[in-house]
């Protein structure tokens, strides 16, 4: 596209953003053929990738195409388009001279999502890939986190405000921790060993520090998870004398791992399936009802108690003593990969 003929004043505000970090260096864009309005594949009008050595060598990846890049088209005068761009930063040999190309696709995955159902990433939102981010790849990041990205503030553009939100990779316990405490909160403490969030296909979990297990394990402790519902593909409810909740084997661990740090401090916490709701809050005694396609579950301490023991990540049946009639039914879940192949087997 030739921008010396067209007006993009959103384009040149998110270039000036970037100018005072690169001086003037000239970015590998990658831009796109066939615009998404003109029946093309990929939403995003372009992906600069930006060459870094320090802290540590890295490639920092800024989208230009979630925001109005030309002239003014929606509604709302305070945002430009969706109100942001995303920027991602991978980690890289200090002699690497050409970004690698499944970022781009990724990046565009993530387009396609926000263009095609119009929900909007935001500060603190987190999102599982069902396998590895980078396709192909032996690693154990299947996550990623949203954060406000920490070199490029918001900017003021003609058409409107537009925030830079960075994605972070993570490891699929990572992203749990982040569920069972505070998304920024648990970024802040990662920070500290990936500077300036660098995504590292190769890292392991962060959990395997102890350090920072007991520090996640303090802050969730103190203040509770703000976690207050998961969407779960795998998820019913029927009425056999009591109740029998049956879900996926892959919720279970998020299910032990959120809802003693709802319960417990006051908050309620739901499973929210395609169709129906399973929504647990604390009681002093237990009680269930139906609301409509949710079923109403009060919980005492005991209960939830009793539930972390006897839970388990694998199928199977597990009834509880202390609830009586409450049956939890846990089914095997099956990952597939973009192709519908079974990649993963989990219960």
């Amino acid at each position: 596209m030739d921008q010396d003929e067209i007006q993009a004043p959103g384009w040149d505000a998110i270039d000036k953003a970037l100018e005072p970090i690169y001086h003037g260096q000239e970015p590998k864009h990658y831009g796109t053929v066939l615009s998404y309005a003109l029946g093309g594949s990929d939403p995003l009008q372009g992906i600069s990738a930006y060459k870094r050595l320090e802290p540590v060598p890295h490639w920092h990846f800024v989208t230009y195409g979630f925001s109005e890049l030309y002239e003014k088209e929606t509604d709302n005068p305070e945002y430009s388009g969706w109100g942001f761009e995303l920027s991602f930063r991978l980690l890289a040999q200090a002699d690497s001279e050409e970004p690698p190309a499944w970022v781009l696709n990724f990046l565009q995955n993530l387009a396609r999502y926000v263009f095609n159902s119009g929900n909007v990433f935001n500060n603190g939102d987190y999102l599982n890939a069902n396998g590895p981010i980078a396709l192909e790849e032996d690693t154990l990041i299947h996550s990623v986190v949203f954060s406000f990205d920490p070199e490029l503030p918001p900017i003021a553009t003609p058409n409107g405000r537009v925030e830079f939100l960075q994605v972070t990779g993570i490891t699929t316990d990572e992203e749990l921790a982040i569920k069972q405490w505070r998304t920024l909160d648990v970024l802040e403490v990662f920070c500290e060993y990936l500077p300036l969030l660098v995504t590292d296909l190769g890292r392991h979990s962060l959990l395997e520090n102890e350090e920072i297990r007991t520090r996640l394990k303090a802050g969730a402790a103190r203040d509770g998870s703000n976690t207050g519902h998961i969407f779960v593909d795998q998820l019913s409810w029927v009425k056999e004398g009591g109740f029998v909740v049956t879900l996926g084997a892959r919720q279970v661990g998020e299910l032990l791992g959120i809802l003693p740090n709802r319960l417990a401090f006051g908050r309620e916490f739901s499973l929210i399936g395609k169709e129906i709701e399973v929504n647990f809050f604390p009681a002093d005694s237990n009680t269930s009802e139906i609301d409509e396609d949710t079923l109403r579950l009060g919980l005492t301490p005991e209960t939830v108690a009793e539930i972390g023991r006897v839970l388990e990540q694998k199928e199977g049946r597990y009834p509880l003593k202390g609830f009586d009639g409450l049956v939890f039914q846990v089914a095997k879940t099956f990952i597939k990969d973009g192709e519908g192949k079974v990649v993963e087997t989990i219960g």
